[in-house]
């Protein structure tokens, strides 16, 4: 059966009978002009015989048996009328006249049909070749398409596409759902009224492609004028796939559904390594999360204990010890309250709790607040605010953003830097402003981060090669920054030279409004 002989429908099946109907008067003008020129021309019979051949066999395999046969038959009639003895006359005389008259007309029956077996053979084989093609093009689409889950969706339009159908069908068992390439707006100009009785009838046909699945039945006719095959991956069915018109092949509408359940079952795969890959990463994540908590949590209290065990004793103390011992309960408590609400940041990230509340916001005061919070952190360093504002109200101007997720990002900003700079040390923040948003700015001038480190320092309990000996810190901080500033629609990056300080700049995103 020919997959598609036109690729517009209704208006191709006319163009083909139109060029049918043609075919005839064309030909037969063609028989009539030849016989003129060749009466002008005083040819003989053997060169009319072999022209007239020529007519057959060109018109049997451009057109068909049909119109060979009318033109052989045509061809005889004149041959005998104008060129064999007696001419105008269809009497025939003579055993020669007669073997010529049965031999030209065999001849012209013999070829036209060896020419319509070659026209066909033809026409099937340029068939074989487009279907072929069709197939690869379909096949390579699907395993080349990025997104698995989304494949499955798309495998209708694709399907529709490559062979030229006018609607595509296709029931998935696993998730019992009718994926249609039909676009499911009704309000398109295109949609026909068939097609609009198909989007109407969807649950319907999902109902019967189901049943059709279930029953295992390989090829069966459907409502509305689809054809419905099943697809068989191993010895389980993972659906139905229907398309109209009914003109594809059995073998290639078969090859089509042993590469739709392919594609199928792969994207499921996908999807379920997917997820159970995302579960190995949830559970390597809180495995790590409670190992490193574990042991960060371990140092801080072995320390306090450790002196709070020592002042309890007394024995041998004098004040400059005890005020020592004291300091140490008091900077290990900080450290591990640090921790724990560090933990809790995590827990909240990870739970996707964060929540946006913008408020207005004068920058200038808010980085003074900022610096006076974490006083006991950069109590050691020289801290200098500088802001720029390009709108026309001026830098004071208030804007909008969340003030408690913007201040949890200076709070982990600059303990990273008085944790990682010398006492005495310059940290310098700065705020610019322009109509989308606010750039803020982190810099500090002290060691600087390694080149190999600064692409995995966002990561989490990413500390450092050369600091986890001396730092310590728990490697949460600069990945919760980053969660928080992507849950604000904000973004971070970093700067920094060996011996040449860090510079974090980081752009949050506002709506600007009234004071009131």
């Amino acid at each position: 059966m020919n997959l598609v002989e036109s690729t517009d429908g209704h208006a191709g099946r006319t163009g083909r009978w139109l060029g049918r109907w043609v075919d005839w008067p064309l030909a037969t003008a063609l028989t009539l002009v030849l016989t003129a020129v060749l009466r002008l021309l005083h040819a003989n019979a053997n060169t009319s015989a072999i022209v007239y051949l020529v007519v057959v066999v060109l018109f049997a395999t451009l057109a068909g048996q049909a119109l060979s046969v009318y033109l052989a038959a045509l061809s005889a009639i004149l041959f005998d009328y104008y060129f064999l003895e007696p001419v105008h006359s269809f009497a025939v005389y003579g055993f020669q006249d007669v073997l010529s008259m049965v031999a030209f007309v065999g001849s012209c029956v013999v070829v036209g049909r060896v020419a319509e077996r070659a026209r066909r053979q033809t026409r099937q084989a340029e068939q074989r070749r487009e279907d072929v093609e069709r197939l690869y093009a379909l096949s390579q689409e699907m395993m080349l398409h990025e997104d698995a889950a989304r494949l499955v969706r798309d495998i209708p339009r694709l399907v529709e596409h490559n062979f030229l159908l006018d609607a595509v069908l296709l029931y998935v068992r696993d998730e019992d759902k009718l994926y249609s390439s039909i676009p499911r707006s009704s309000s398109i100009p295109e949609v026909s009224e068939p097609v609009s009785r198909v989007l109407s009838n969807a649950e319907h046909l999902r109902g019967v492609l189901r049943v059709a699945s279930a029953a295992w039945e390989p090829h069966a006719e459907l409502s509305e004028g689809f054809i419905g095959l099943n697809l068989v991956f191993g010895m389980q069915s993972v659906g139905t796939l229907a398309w109209k018109p009914a003109t594809l092949s059995r073998e290639v509408a078969t090859s089509i559904a042993a590469q739709v359940a392919i594609a199928i079952t792969r994207a499921h795969a996908i999807e379920a390594s997917t997820r159970l890959e995302a579960a190995r990463s949830a559970d390597r994540l809180r495995t790590a999360l409670i190992d490193s908590l574990t042991h960060e949590l371990r140092t801080p209290l072995t320390a306090i204990r450790a002196a709070a065990t020592t002042l309890v004793d007394g024995h041998g103390l004098d004040e400059e010890t005890r005020a020592e011992l004291a300091t140490i309960v008091d900077e290990e408590s900080f450290r591990l309250d640090s921790l724990i609400g560090e933990a809790m940041e995590i827990a909240e990230i990870e739970s996707d709790g964060i929540r946006v509340n913008p408020e207005p916001v004068h920058i200038g005061t808010f980085l003074e607040q900022v610096v006076e919070e974490s006083q006991p952190l950069l109590a050691a360093h020289r801290v200098s605010i500088s802001v720029e504002g390009v709108s026309v109200e001026g830098p004071d101007q208030p804007v909008w953003f969340d003030l408690h997720l913007i201040g949890r990002v200076f709070r982990h900003l600059l303990e990273n830097a008085a944790r990682y700079t010398p006492r005495g040390s310059r940290i310098v923040l700065r705020a610019r402003r322009d109509a989308g948003g606010v750039e803020f700015v982190v810099e500090d001038n002290g060691p600087g981060i390694d080149a190999n480190d600064l692409p995995l320092i966002f990561e989490k309990f990413y500390r450092g090669r050369h600091r986890n000996a001396t730092a310590k810190g728990s490697g949460m901080g600069l990945a919760i920054t980053r969660a928080l500033l992507t849950a604000h629609g904000g973004s971070i990056t970093v700067e920094s030279a060996a011996q040449k300080g860090a510079t974090f700049r980081f752009r949050v995103p506002m709506v600007e409004k009234s004071a009131g």
